[in-house]
C-alpha cells in the first residue's frame, strides 16, 4: 500500500532520509510486496518501491513525482565506489509536432528543475532484498548544469525537426543523451522525415549521462 503524499519538502526529506541505510527487503515487507530474485524482467521495481514509501504519485505521467512539491524523484543504482551504473531515464521525446517547441516549456526542463536522487547499491552480486538505499540528495542544476543540458536538448531537437532522428546516437550530448525507449525494436511510432513528412521510428527516450549524474553525487558527497 502506498504512504500519503508528503506535505512538504522537509517531510519528503525526512522520509528520504529514514530510508537510508535500510534494505529494499525490509521495506518490501512493510508494503507486504514480494522481491523479484532479478530484476531483468521487473527493471522498474525499485523505483516503483521507492515511489510507494515516499507518497510519489505521478507514476509514468508526463509531470513531477511531487507536483504539488516540484520534485521529480529519481532512484540511481550505484557501484561500490558510489559511481552510478547506468544512465537515467527522464522522459519520452517528442519526435512530432514539436514545431514552436522550447527548451523552458519542455518535459525535459520541468522534470531536471528539482530532483530528490535516491542512491541504492546495485551491484548485481548483492540480493536484491539485501541491497541498502543510500543518502537522499536533493539536487537542483546550477548555471552550468542547466546550460550544458539545454545545449544537448536543442542540438538532439534540431536533428529531430531535421528528419534525422536514426543519426542521433547516445554519444551526442554532454550531459544528455538520446536513446530508444522500447520494450523491442518492433515498436514503432511517428517521426518527422528528413522530407518534412511523417515516418516511423522506434520510440525515443530522453536519459541523463552517467559522468553527468556521478558528478551531482560527487558534489553533493565530495
Amino acid at each position: 500500500m502506498m504512504n500519503s503524499q508528503p506535505n512538504s519538502i522537509a517531510e519528503l526529506m525526512q522520509r528520504a532520509n529514514d530510508m537510508a541505510g535500510v534494505s529494499l527487503g525490509d521495506i518490501a515487507n512493510e508494503h507486504q510486496l514480494n522481491v523479484p530474485d532479478n530484476l531483468k524482467r521487473d527493471k522498474g521495481w525499485i523505483g516503483q518501491l521507492i515511489e510507494m514509501e515516499l507518497g510519489a504519485t505521478a507514476g509514468s505521467k508526463p509531470q513531477q513525482d511531487f507536483l504539488h512539491l516540484g520534485v521529480e524523484l529519481k532512484t540511481i543504482p550505484i557501484d561500490q565506489s558510489g559511481r552510478p551504473i547506468e544512465t537515467t531515464y527522464v522522459t519520452v521525446a517528442p519526435l512530432t509536432n514539436i514545431q514552436g517547441l522550447t527548451w523552458e516549456n519542455s518535459v525535459v526542463f520541468h522534470k531536471l528543475q528539482q530532483v530528490l536522487w535516491i542512491p541504492v547499491q546495485g551491484d548485481r552480486s548483492i540480493p536484491v532484498a539485501n541491497r541498502k538505499i543510500g543518502t537522499p540528495v536533493l539536487w537542483s542544476p546550477n548555471p552550468e548544469q542547466l546550460t550544458a543540458l539545454q545545449q544537448d536538448w536543442e542540438e538532439i531537437m534540431e536533428m529531430i525537426a531535421l528528419g534525422q532522428v536514426e543519426k542521433v546516437t547516445a554519444r551526442h550530448g554532454e550531459a544528455l543523451q538520446l536513446r530508444p525507449k522500447a520494450a523491442n525494436s518492433h515498436s514503432l511510432t511517428e517521426s518527422i522525415a528528413e522530407n518534412g513528412l511523417i515516418k516511423l521510428s522506434n520510440p525515443r527516450g530522453f536519459y541523463l549521462k552517467i559522468n553527468f549524474t556521478h558528478q551531482i553525487l560527487t558534489n553533493a558527497f565530495g
